[in-house]
């Protein structure tokens, strides 16, 4: 009985997906001023100032690293590129994978211009801005695939996805809990995704701080599993995570621009054991 709720509670998050648009939710996230690269506090900066040091350390490598819940959006991959000969995209929503697509055939059409963010990355890797252009054609490289994902599936890819060693890193942002109805969900979740990772490879997660609900698009409103840090921790040890390093960063008052009701932000990089 308790596994039958627990399906059906799933079934309702997907259903709060299917008016998902986007254009719109990038427009809500991915511009000033929660965006705005002039600015220290503004939060993607610190999102790709996050993945670009996990990236370079030195102990995050391999052949491998697959995005789980990829969104609309590719700046979780630009740093990892430089470290990983494949990528691997993964989303839930067609209507997100569309929007991979065209960026990935740069056929034009796209809801959101990546070359800022190219050039910002550029700028943490000592390049010069101008090198994005290059970086963006190394990405198309190395995107091997834009593919289907069930992260409340016990195996959330297709079977033929990946090679049977499985991914040398997982990057997810902002998908598992805003994917889950509960914190129960959200910890399965992080073990079914633990399935595709092996043994001593890495997890980079992002996630929401305090947030209940966030729009996926004019008048899509989405629940989220409301998080604190302990919860996230408590979670990873529970999915067979080793904990290197959490961060968290505050939304300044300017940020809560009325689209969720996020109060900050995790970073996680962890080891799976």
């Amino acid at each position: 009985m308790e596994e039958k709720g627990a399906e059906n509670a799933v079934a309702a998050m997907a259903a709060c997906y299917q008016g998902f648009d986007p254009a719109a939710y990038l427009q809500y996230n991915y511009t000033p001023p929660r965006a705005d690269f002039e600015r220290k506090d503004s939060i993607v900066p610190w999102k790709l100032a996050c993945l670009h040091r996990a990236f370079t350390e030195g102990d995050v490598s391999g052949e491998l690293l697959v995005d789980i819940g990829s969104g609309p959006t590719l700046y979780q991959v630009m740093s990892g590129c430089e470290v990983f000969n494949k990528v691997l995209l993964t989303d839930f929503l067609e209507v997100n994978r569309q929007e991979l697509r065209r960026w990935l055939q740069d056929e034009g059409g796209c809801s959101l211009d990546w070359t800022p963010y190219l050039q910002h990355v550029c700028k943490l890797e000592g390049q010069r801005p101008s090198a994005w252009t290059e970086k963006a054609a190394k990405l198309r490289q190395v995107i091997m695939d834009i593919v289907p994902v069930d992260v409340h599936c016990p195996q959330p890819l297709a079977l033929d996805a990946l090679p049977s060693a499985g991914a040398d890193c997982l990057v997810s942002c902002f998908c598992l809990e805003s994917a889950s109805p509960d914190l129960a969900a959200f910890t399965r979740a992080l073990g079914n995704i633990g399935r595709l990772l092996r043994p001593g490879g890495h997890l980079l997660l992002i996630g929401a701080l305090g947030e209940s609900y966030y729009f996926g698009g004019p008048g899509v409103k989405i629940p989220v599993v409301p998080l604190n840090e302990a919860q996230v921790c408590a979670s990873l040890k529970e999915s067979g995570y080793t904990l290197i390093r959490l961060e968290v960063y505050t939304l300044p008052q300017d940020m809560r621009v009325g689209v969720d009701d996020v109060s900050g932000v995790f970073f996680v990089k962890a080891m799976k054991e």
